[in-house]
């Protein structure tokens, strides 16, 4: 697979490394990650499924709409980037089945193993250390279910690779809306999957306070932003009836994050006040003062 960076230069990414991500990390193999079975007696998995089935339930277009509103006005905190982050060291994802421990550790993560990999590319680090930071809504009031996990289009029929699948969303209204549960639903094929309203999220929400705040990273990188947690696109193949050629390039993008976002879960714990000062200067760089939030 070919992606263009944003020094115009064209990189290659092995798809056998996304697939096989034991051939660069050592851990848990492949069939370890996304373990989204169901198992009562096991309480992360019961977090999980609780997690999942309160955000397919309660996540319509109605709903949608109302937390944008709510949200997009950016009038709810000033914060620097830092001190968002420092705020994930009390949050633990209640919708990962992977990892238990508090959401800076896995900033540092992703960041680290990007700079490991691509040390040349600073703004694609920060991206790493900064993706999960619109989880910061979780201490403003929002229940996880509508802050964490895996995103997908309201108003239309839902992905068949959505995890828990159908029964999970049995209770929502919109799937019994005809104006949303068709193939097309409330969109028109090909638009561009820029163009769906996402279930609302950490993704969603950081894209756009990025935006807001003008930060100065790189298309390439609000992209994987954005969508980074839309699983049942970039990973399970549905929504093909709304994606353009643009599309491809956005996905090209997000599997180059992806890889280092979910397998690097299973990796040491990094020294994190030894890295700020080298990541305080990459803010400063990309994302510097007090953010509207």
């Amino acid at each position: 697979m070919k992606i263009k960076n944003s020094d115009n230069t064209i990189s290659m990414i092995d798809p056998s490394l996304l697939l096989r991500p034991e051939k660069v990390y050592d851990g848990k193999p492949l069939e370890a990650f996304r373990d989204y079975s169901v198992d009562d007696k096991d309480p992360i998995k019961e977090r999980v499924c609780k997690t999942y089935y309160d955000m397919h339930t309660n996540m319509t277009v109605d709903f949608v709409k109302g937390k944008m509103d709510k949200w997009l006005k950016f009038n709810h905190f000033k914060s620097t980037v830092k001190d968002a982050l420092i705020k994930l060291n009390e949050l633990v994802d209640e919708s990962d089945p992977d990892t238990d421990l508090p959401n800076i550790v896995h900033a540092f993560q992703t960041a680290e193993r990007i700079r490991q990999d691509y040390p040349d590319d600073d703004w694609f680090q920060l991206i790493g250390l900064i993706h999960d930071l619109g989880k910061v809504m979780a201490f403003y009031g929002e229940p996880q279910w509508c802050v964490v996990g895996d995103t997908f289009p309201v108003g239309c029929q839902w992905g068949k690779s959505i995890v828990y699948g159908d029964d999970s969303f049995k209770a929502n209204p919109d799937t019994y809306n005809d104006d949303y549960n068709t193939l097309y639903g409330m969109y028109e094929s090909k638009c561009g999957i820029e163009n769906l309203m996402m279930s609302w999220g950490h993704d969603e929400y950081l894209y756009r306070v990025l935006k807001h705040n003008n930060a100065k990273f790189p298309e390439e990188g609000l992209w994987m932003i954005r969508y980074h947690s839309f699983y049942p696109w970039h990973a399970g193949g549905d929504y093909k009836q709304f994606t353009t050629e643009r599309d491809e390039k956005i996905k090209a993008a997000v599997l180059k994050f992806n890889q280092y976002d979910l397998y690097t879960k299973s990796a040491a714990i990094p020294d994190i006040e030894a890295l700020w000062p080298y990541y305080e200067n990459l803010i400063a760089k990309y994302i510097p003062g007090t953010l509207q939030w």
